[in-house]
């Protein structure tokens, strides 16, 4: 798994509880929204489902969450956002993946170019690194401190192509188009599902030393504060 996965688990659980409270909120209704417009109801649309479950961890209000939703669904009006990828280097010459959703993608590009500036990186092309990664179905789960032959044999039916361990839960990988399929099949093993969706994995990880790390660290955390920013990905493990 992408070291750079397991950070932003930690600042996602860290999120609700600090003074960027709002910020946070501000993400979580940007992909409700995003994800609202292929359908209003979460036991339909898969891709909502999730986010609302991000929200809900979150600690956001049932009434926020449905206001992004309705947003999603033209009940009320709203800015257009639109999903968007920016890649660039890191410290090291470190990739990175990032996932937006702007209503002002000049906004957005000249925030993250300052951010990579600032921290020793620099704002790439498109296409420049997106080749270095893969999108895979991630499922986070915790409830079992060991998963039995049977379990993992449940699992790669369902599709895992990937059972690992990372910070105390069990994280499942699978192809896109199995998460849905993958997610069910955690909740049927009685795993108590953390976080499920897609992600940018990296086809080879490489490794840094500690100054690197720690200068990667200074840029995504500079990431993370831009409201547009909702993932970021490297192929650097942390």
């Amino acid at each position: 798994m992408s070291g750079h996965s397991k950070w932003a688990t930690i600042r996602h659980k860290k999120g609700a509880a600090d003074a960027k409270r709002a910020a946070l909120f501000t993400k979580l209704s940007k992909a409700i929204t995003v994800a609202a417009r292929e359908g209003g109801d979460p036991e339909f649309n898969f891709s909502l489902r999730t986010a609302i479950d991000k929200a809900l961890a979150g600690n956001m209000t049932k009434d926020r969450i449905d206001t992004a939703v309705k947003r999603g669904t033209g009940e009320i009006e709203g800015g257009i956002i639109e999903e968007v990828i920016y890649e660039g280097y890191g410290p090291g010459g470190a990739a990175v993946l990032i996932e937006a959703l702007t209503d002002n993608r000049n906004r957005t590009s000249a925030s993250l170019k300052h951010a990579f500036t600032k921290n020793g990186g620099s704002l790439g092309s498109s296409g420049s690194v997106q080749w270095m990664f893969e999108r895979k179905g991630v499922v986070r789960a915790s409830g079992k401190d060991e998963l039995s032959d049977e379990d993992q044999l449940t699992l790669m039916d369902a599709g895992a192509e990937d059972i690992d361990r990372e910070d105390g839960l069990h994280v499942f990988t699978s192809a896109d188009s199995e998460l849905a399929k993958l997610r069910g099949a955690v909740q049927q093993l009685g795993l108590t599902l953390e976080d499920a969706g897609l992600e940018w994995i990296a086809k080879d990880e490489n490794e840094a030393d500690d100054e690197t790390k720690g200068a990667l660290m200074k840029l995504f955390e500079t990431l993370d504060e831009d409201e547009d920013v909702s993932n970021i990905y490297s192929n650097v493990t942390l």
